[in-house]
């Protein structure tokens, strides 16, 4: 009789020998909530005298933590034993942690795990406690833990007595469990984005999940597997998950996929209405071709004009052989390759996170999760395995996936094509050796390509490249966006023909229409540059310029402070003219984090960035605003049919009290380094103001601080009519025009079709800007506004006229709008703003300031 089969007969019982040497401590003890009250399992603590974390039982490694301060072993009978070195060291993200396993290894009882620096982790973590806990704790009848000092390998730490039948249970395929179907909401389906958080939702659980969308299935831990299955708006799909959390990981993701994976846009469809949802999907749209062969046309991507000489970007080629070494040496080359790419990578990360958009910086996030993307290494591992070599094997996959994505209908899912093929290049010059060549162009280049990676961007010089245009790509491919965010004019999908120009050729780009002109006149080139050059002119007029107040020519002084999300922003704020600081976008500290940021990590944020503003200098700190647009991977929001009008902002933190008053304290503390003013976002209700200020100033009085200004974010109608009395309770507003208008309209700002018609200056918008206004100037407050308008040409004049008193806006434009200001008297504003409180469109009140006048 076998043991699984004795199992069925007589109690099973699993011995679990200690995996360090150290003093036993009861897990309910610990000083951490998740371990303490179980959330993940019951089982045993140690404090540590040893720094070799040691296998405790035969099986296979199922898990190790990216922080490699974790690692879970699967028994033949089913048992997952998770061992956790310290609290809260996966902040430490790795380091002090050498990993002796990976995943899919098999290990006997004392088998090194993890070498870990005791002294490191001490002196950096909360604790060096370890648990040693069982995850699947259904299947333990007892648990019998030892108590006092234990030696490793040597001495038995828990013994588990195993429920009937426990072990006799398939412990490789666990439980199955499949999901109701679900009817894709995404506006285009699940592209890049929404598929790399059903990958990260994914990757809590330790289960195997998949998608089907018919006979047709994919990995979904796997961001190129998904796109591969070219998933539209109104498909239907299933999920299944099959392992001891099965359970748990469907209850998640099928709620995550039904409500759109946190994407704007995405509201929950009915089977009923699958039919409409897919007559809005349309196929791309033809490329365009001109009649004129002096007119090249193409998709607008990046706005602007640009006037300079053709030089063609030829891609490298790279020849590798096919045979390899050994298998094994051939897998060490590959993950010495990957390691390297993610270093790269991360470089690049942070060198576009450091010219001030850390949104951008989000690209390069998405090109590191497909280093680590599980089916595309499988397929480059077993072509190892069979004698290729690992550039080989890497060059053959990255590049029929790529292919395969090239050839989806969908433009947007199409076009992710480039992005695999940019991290797969990277990685085969790794493994090669081959530099990648460096391009040395001339002044006023304008760059013709097959196409351009997100990588190439990183290394343009915009000094010499002054606009370029690529035969793929879209206006929504991520070279477009990084073409937007370096201010760089671009066409993409433009005309095959554009290849066959001589390098030097003259052209003139234009942006914003999608057209290059060629064999323009010497007349029409002389036209463009001297427009050209009169915008660059007057640039460097306001620039100069930019230290003067923004007092109107009638003596008003408006305040032209900054919106950002990093010091760097702040930073170079101060060096167009900036004031202040009238947004901190706390968000983006959050989403850049694989984990909450601490209080302490936050202060510090907060505290530098005031430094760098001074003393004299205002910086209103925004809390926490996520949901809806904007969710956090490391944070489970429940299904919600409309998350834009659920928890957002200030609702979320009530929600999670834990998130709110660490962030209060962090603000508070930080405050005392500058002039801190705080906002809450997303306040509809006086109640709500009156519950987050009554948090604050707990938290204050804890701390003993000096008080700090307080004020709202004005963003839904509510706020706005109530004006007159949230005013007594603040200390100022900041309008944020996005979030107002598509309230106010009814609108997603973000809707393929509507999007055109949210426009802040209609005049349903100015008239609540009007409220706002006119309820603080009867309690003697200010009124500022953060919303893109406020950097509008056409709408500083009309924003003055309705009495708002500071203006935040992008860090590039703040010159200008101060010039602006400078340039206007107050009684032609207020005369302009109550023309276009009348009106009845915002086409018309946009009519009231025409572009050339602004």
């Amino acid at each position: 009789m076998t043991a699984l089969e004795a199992s069925s007969t007589q109690v099973s019982t699993l011995m679990l020998m200690a995996p360090l040497s150290g003093q036993m401590v009861p897990l309910e003890t610990v000083p951490d909530p998740v371990f303490a009250q179980k959330m993940v399992g019951d089982g045993v603590s140690i404090d540590p005298l040893s720094q070799v974390l040691l296998a405790p039982c035969d099986g296979e490694v199922v898990q190790l933590h990216s922080a490699h301060h974790a690692v879970t072993i699967k028994t033949a009978e089913g048992i997952e034993v998770l061992m956790h070195i310290g609290l809260d060291t996966v902040a430490l993200k790795g380091e002090g942690f050498l990993p002796k396993v990976k995943v899919g290894d098999r290990v006997k009882t004392g088998d090194m795990l993890i070498e870990f620096d005791a002294d490191y982790v001490a002196l950096h973590a909360r604790s060096l406690l370890t648990q040693v806990v069982i995850t699947n704790s259904d299947r333990v009848a007892e648990f019998r833990p030892a108590s006092g000092l234990v030696n490793a390998a040597r001495d038995s730490v828990l013994q588990l007595v195993l429920t009937a039948g426990a072990a006799a249970e398939d412990s490789a395929m666990g439980s199955t469990v499949t999901s109701q179907a679900i009817i894709i909401p995404n506006p285009v389906g699940l592209h890049a984005r929404p598929a790399a958080v059903l990958t990260q939702l994914a990757k809590k659980y330790q289960s195997r999940v998949r998608i089907y969308r018919g006979s047709d299935s994919a990995n979904v831990r796997s961001v190129v597997a998904i796109l591969g299955l070219e998933i539209g708006r109104g498909d239907t799909v299933t999920l299944e998950a099959t392992g001891a959390d099965a359970g748990a990981a469907i209850a998640e993701l099928e709620a995550a996929v039904r409500n759109g994976l946190g994407e704007a846009g995405a509201i929950p469809v009915t089977a009923a209405a699958a039919s409409v949802a897919q007559a809005d999907i349309s196929a791309p749209a033809p490329r365009p071709k001109s009649d004129d062969p002096n007119i090249i046309l193409g998709v607008a991507a990046s706005p602007g004009v640009a006037v300079g000489n053709t030089y063609r970007q030829r891609r490298q080629e790279i020849r590798v052989a096919e045979a390899g070494e050994s298998p094994r040496e051939e897998h060490r080359q590959l993950d010495q390759a990957l390691d390297q790419a993610m270093l790269e990578i991360e470089s690049l990360r942070a060198k576009v996170h450091g010219q001030g958009d850390p949104s951008k910086a989000a690209i390069f996030a998405a090109h590191q999760e497909l280093l680590e993307d599980p089916e595309l290494l499988e397929m480059v591992d077993s072509a190892i395995d069979q004698g290729k070599s690992a550039a080989f094997a890497w060059q053959q996959t990255y590049t029929a996936q790529a292919d395969q994505l090239a050839r989806l209908k969908s433009e947007l899912l199409a076009q992710r094509a480039n992005d695999l093929r940019d991290v797969g290049d990277r990685v085969l010059r790794l493994l090669t050796g081959v530099k990648a060549e460096t391009l040395v162009l001339p002044a006023n280049t304008i760059l013709l390509a097959e196409d351009l990676t997100p990588s190439d961007m990183a290394n343009l010089d915009p000094t010499r490249v002054v606009g370029f245009a690529t035969v793929a790509g879209g206006a929504t491919s991520h070279v477009a966006i990084l073409a937007r965010s370096m201010g760089i004019p671009a066409i993409a999908g433009v005309e095959p023909r554009i290849l066959d120009l001589a390098d030097g050729t003259p052209v003139i780009l234009d942006g914003t229409k999608g057209r290059i002109q060629l064999n323009a006149s010497v007349a029409e080139l002389e036209q463009t540059q001297n427009r050209i050059a009169r915008q660059q002119a007057k640039q460097a007029k306001d620039l100069k310029q930019a230290f003067e107040p923004a007092i109107t020519q009638d003596g008003r002084s408006i305040e032209v402070v900054a919106n950002i999300g990093s010091q760097k922003d702040a930073e170079d704020s101060l060096k167009v003219g900036g004031e202040g600081v009238g947004l901190l976008r706390t968000e983006f500290i959050f989403m850049e984090a694989s984990t909450a940021p601490t209080e302490d990590e936050q202060e510090v944020i907060y505290a530098d960035i005031l430094r760098v503003l001074g003393r004299d200098r205002p910086m209103i700190i925004r809390t926490l605003d996520v949901g809806g647009d904007k969710p956090l991977p490391y944070l489970a929001m429940a299904h919600e049919e409309n998350p834009f009008l659920g928890e957002r902002g200030i609702r979320l933190g009530f929600d999670r009290p834990e998130l709110l008053r660490t962030q209060f304290r962090a603000i508070l503390k930080a405050s005392v380094a500058g002039k801190a003013r705080v906002m809450f976002p997303m306040i509809a209700r006086l109640e709500e103001l009156e519950m987050a200020k009554a948090v604050m100033e707990e938290e204050r009085q804890k701390l003993g601080v000096p008080t700090i200004e307080i004020g709202i974010m004005v963003e839904v109608p509510a706020a706005a009519v109530s004006a007159e009395r949230f005013a007594q309770h603040v200390d100022f507003f900041s309008i944020g025009t996005n979030d107002l208008t598509q309230y106010t309209l009814a609108m997603d700002r973000g809707h393929p079709k509507l999007a055109p018609y949210v426009d802040a200056l209609n005049p349903s918008v100015l008239r609540m800007i009007d409220l706002t206004v006119r309820g603080a100037d009867k309690h003697g407050k200010w009124v500022g506004v953060c919303g893109g308008v406020a950097g509008d040409p056409q709408a500083v004049p009309i924003l003055l006229g309705l009495g708002v008193k500071e203006l935040s806006v992008s860090v590039p434009v703040i010159p200008a709008v101060k010039a602006q200001v400078r340039a206007l008297t107050m009684t032609r504003c207020q005369d302009l703003a109550q023309q276009a409180l009348n009106l009845d469109s915002a086409a018309q009140v946009r009519d009231l300031v025409p572009l050339e006048e602004a």
